[in-house]
């Protein structure tokens, strides 16, 4: 996909990788709503399905149709106690679940039948290197980010004969709010990039179509290692845990 042109609507866009993302495609020539961004902005809480319909319906009412809606928004939540996989309260994993995959889903439950009609469209889902490795010390973020990288490959699946385009971002450590006073708990194995590398990368990626954006190289090698050998894997990730405890 080339930007130049394309109504793109970006959510979670008043910080770090959105706002990245924001300017980026503008520099492209995209025209861009940003969702919770100073300029041409909207709100919207996107844990909420009702919100979400009405924001494509604000933004195709408005300027057109959506060429690329881009779902970035995200939360973190931490391990209550490090030691106990289970021990985040409820609350948090309900919220992670809401952000991290329900967002996903209800962007393109509003979307697809647009898209559908128009044999057009395309969805770039902000996911993390943790939904194709996981997250040591975050359990919710983990498996939330493994969940929507499970939806984001039926969306491919399914609509790739309608003609909509998916991609997923996922890198490891990256310079934002998210980050902040956070242990990395091995995410900075690679080092922590800036926003605008990932915004770059992303570019890239979508003007290659690619499914799996990867501002970390290294993260297609240790997902190839997984999958050859997910028992040594996890060995090496428990490994990797007593040493940041």
């Amino acid at each position: 996909m080339e930007l130049s042109g394309k109504i793109v609507v970006v959510t979670g866009g008043a910080h770090g990788i959105g706002r990245a993302l924001v300017e980026r495609f503008e520099r492209e020539g995209a025209h861009v709503t940003a969702v919770d961004i100073a300029g041409d902005a909207v709100r919207c809480d996107v844990s909420d399905g009702a919100a979400v319909a009405a924001l494509v319906e604000h933004v195709e009412s408005g300027l057109g149709p959506i060429d690329l809606f881009c779902s970035n928004a995200g939360i973190l939540p931490i391990d209550a106690d490090p030691n106990n996989a289970a021990s985040t309260p409820d609350l948090e994993w309900n919220r992670a679940w809401q952000v991290n995959v329900m967002a996903h889903v209800y962007a393109a439950r509003a979307l697809l039948p647009r898209m559908i009609a128009r044999k057009s469209g395309y969805f770039l889902q902000t996911v993390s290197a943790a939904g194709l490795l996981s997250q040591i010390g975050s359990a919710a973020y983990s498996t939330t980010k493994h969940a929507a990288i499970g939806f984001a490959e039926s969306l491919a699946i399914t609509h790739k004969d309608h003609g909509i385009k998916v991609s997923v971002l996922c890198p490891q450590a990256v310079q934002t709010p998210m980050i902040e006073g956070q242990k990395m708990m091995g995410a900075d194995i690679d080092g922590v990039i800036t926003a605008e590398a990932v915004a770059d990368a992303t570019v890239e990626g979508l003007r290659e179509e690619k499914f799996l954006i990867l501002p970390h190289p290294n993260v297609a090698t240790y997902v190839a290692k997984k999958a050859e050998n997910y028992d040594r894997w996890l060995g090496g990730m428990a490994k990797l845990r007593r040493s940041l405890l």
